[in-house]
């Protein structure tokens, strides 16, 4: 019976030590995770076309201007300054922009970043605009204002350009 309480005492104590085991011999230690990121500065554009009213060459637009204007969109990281520029398109003639119908017909037509449509809008130099830094990650809208000269002698007919808009960032 001595031998029973004797290993009684020994299980109690052996349970006793595994249970305190982890409170008596544990330690702990640290060190320092870097946590680091990069961004990068980015833009993105999209366009609303320039929507002109009906040229016409008879009356309305014999001696009058037929503006219209249209929109380049760029949304940019915050506190990235860009440039927008704007293509002289695929019917150019020198420095003439033009719109062509279905067969060798051209329209004349130039695109402005101002109202007053006294700054050409192009794609170097003083043609480039240039707004302010992002001030959010916000899409800001800008307009294109469009004319076609008075004038013109086209026939009837539907005519059409692209111009390729771009940011540089």
């Amino acid at each position: 019976m001595r031998i029973t309480k004797l290993l009684f005492v020994l299980a109690t104590i052996g349970v006793f030590v595994v249970s305190s085991d982890s409170q008596v011999v544990a330690g702990s230690a640290t060190a320092n995770l870097s946590v680091t990121a990069s961004v990068g500065a980015n833009c993105t554009i999209s366009t609303a076309a320039v929507a002109f009213p009906a040229y016409d060459p008879v009356v309305a637009n014999a001696s009058t201007n037929d503006d219209g204007t249209g929109s380049v969109i760029i949304t940019c990281t915050r506190g990235t300054t860009a440039t927008i520029g704007l293509g002289t398109g695929l019917n150019v003639s020198g420095s003439q922009m033009r719109m062509k119908d279905a067969t060798t017909d051209y329209l004349n037509y130039a695109l402005y970043q101002d109202a007053g449509r006294a700054t050409v809008w192009g794609n170097s130099g003083a043609g480039l605009l240039s707004p302010v830094a992002a001030p959010d990650k916000n899409p800001r809208t800008f307009t294109v204002y469009g004319r076609i000269p008075s004038g013109q002698d086209v026939p009837a007919g539907s005519y059409t350009d692209t111009v390729v808009a771009t940011v540089n960032f």
